[in-house]
């Protein structure tokens, strides 16, 4: 992902007027794109949540137990794997579209990992 500051957090620290702002002033588009949290503890910032995941929501729930569920916002969508504690969070509405591509994989991934797991047995030893 391409980012208008050499710091990827000094982008998300800025508001979105601040945004827009630098968009003006440099006469460049700033690209929202995906956010990947590795675990559950480290959740989008209160600044994301603010912004992107406010208003209604649409809850899904897939895979073995509903351990993989999707959220859409109106321009966001919010990912969370309770089996590997991946959380992400997409940004804009071609983000957002790209979510449920994303989950369809996520969840073959866990299915085709629990197969996996169930043809392996260990021989015996003489």
């Amino acid at each position: 992902m391409h980012y208008l500051f050499s710091d990827w957090r000094t982008l998300i620290s800025l508001s979105p007027p601040a945004r827009l702002v630098y968009q003006v002033l440099h006469r460049s588009t700033v690209k929202m794109g995906i956010f990947r949290f590795e675990n559950k503890y480290a959740a989008p910032s209160r600044q994301q949540r603010d912004h992107y995941m406010k208003g209604e929501a649409e809850e899904h729930h897939f895979g073995p137990e509903g351990a993989v569920t999707l959220i859409l916002y109106k321009h966001a969508a919010y990912l969370k794997d309770d089996i590997d504690g991946t959380r992400i969070l997409y940004t804009g509405d071609r983000d957002k579209s790209r979510s449920v591509e994303d989950a369809a994989a996520m969840v073959e991934y866990h299915l085709n990992r629990a197969d996996s797991k169930e043809s392996f047995h260990h021989g015996e030893r003489d």
